[in-house]
């Protein structure tokens, strides 16, 4: 595990007419506060990466679909330590990823995928390091 990631089991509520998923309260471990809640779609097989935040610190959670989540740490300097996770409806928890730390992630569920991320600042795209995909070593497949 990469220091200061977190997995948290969610609980997920089945009643008459469908499902409550629970995602984040202000009581959670890893909550930082509110900024903004935004959903992103993925495809089946396409990959969003390398993405990290400066200041943001990010809450996953994925009500819809199947996501693989790839972490790298290299921060303090060292060659990275990499921490991957899916998450969907099975493996239903939230994924709470600290400033610094490089995210992509991958969709693999044919129908498509939500993630949805509850950030606790609103986004700044100054904030924001971006590299491309083959920029850190890692092999999707």
């Amino acid at each position: 595990m990469i220091k200061d990631v977190l997995v948290s089991p969610l609980d997920v509520i089945d009643t008459p007419g469908g499902s409550v998923m629970h995602a984040i309260k202000k009581t959670s471990e890893g909550y930082k506060g509110f900024g903004e809640a935004y959903f992103s779609n993925i495809e089946y097989e396409a990959i969003k990466a390398w993405k990290r935040h400066r200041i943001m610190t990010l809450n996953l959670v994925v009500p819809y679909g199947e996501v693989q989540f790839v972490l790298f740490d290299n921060r303090n300097n060292t060659n990275g330590k990499i921490q991957k996770i899916k998450i969907s409806q099975k493996n239903y928890c939230r994924l709470t990823v600290p400033p610094l730390i490089w995210m992509g992630f991958k969709g693999l569920d044919k129908s498509g995928s939500i993630v949805m991320n509850i950030g606790n600042i609103q986004h700044d795209p100054l904030e924001v390091d971006k590299l491309n995909l083959n920029e850190i070593n890692y092999k999707w497949s």
